[in-house]
């Protein structure tokens, strides 16, 4: 078994969290002992003067973890902005360093970690690193998450086309149709054309409102 998965988008906005929370959710209940990382959030709203990251928060829930926040999410900004961006407007610089620490604690917390990005896998932390920087630090393969609509071929190809580049592990490609739309000749023809021009294979289709995500979880874990 792996011992976890790096989830990226091909764009934001794809329902990285979601697929992220339905594999959690899953593997727990396959008695997994999943462990979550958020390495940056932004866009947090603020309550009661304390930064709200509601993408780490629904990914711990899944999970049933109580590992500290500042571990599972060591930065979090106000700003809807990159996390390179968020960090010179808020003045908290990104320490690559604090990400694969904080990673490390948790991986020798849990059988199994799930370690979501933000958008897509070139998205930058710093000045220098991006989130393809990140995951190779981690080692992790990455699941990548993509539309089902037009565009999507390239976004989903480009993608493909970094890792590659670094010669990162690719756990497989998740079509997430988020949108409750009938699906027409772009979305039934996109992932099998997506699968032979990138060799990589789409592990799942996961259907609008679709919350069991088992039959995904087990093809990640191979058990």
């Amino acid at each position: 078994m792996s011992s976890g998965i790096f989830i990226t988008g091909t764009d934001t906005g794809v329902g990285k969290t979601y697929i992220g929370t339905g594999i959690a959710s899953a593997l727990r209940m396959q008695g997994i002992d999943v462990g979550v990382m958020k390495p940056a959030e932004t866009g947090c709203p603020v309550r009661r003067v304390n930064l709200m990251p509601n993408d780490t928060l629904a990914l711990m829930r899944a999970a049933g973890v109580k590992d500290p926040l500042d571990l599972v999410n060591p930065y979090r900004f106000r700003a809807p902005l990159a996390p390179s961006v968020a960090a010179v407007h808020e003045e908290m610089p990104i320490d690559m360093r604090r990400l694969v620490a904080a990673f490390r604690k948790l991986e020798g917390r849990h059988q199994f970690m799930i370690v979501e990005g933000a958008g897509g896998i070139l998205v930058p932390l710093t000045a220098r690193r991006s989130f393809l920087d990140l995951a190779e630090l981690l080692g992790l393969p990455v699941l990548i998450v993509a539309r089902p609509g037009l565009g999507t071929i390239n976004h989903t190809l480009l993608t493909v086309m970094a890792l590659n580049q670094r010669k990162l592990p690719i756990a497989g490609i998740v079509i997430n149709c988020s949108l409750n739309q009938r699906a027409g000749e772009v979305e039934r023809s996109n992932p099998g054309v997506i699968e032979r021009r990138s060799g990589v294979p789409i592990v799942g289709i996961v259907r609008h409102g679709q919350k069991d995500l088992s039959g995904l979880a087990h093809r990640l874990i191979g058990k």
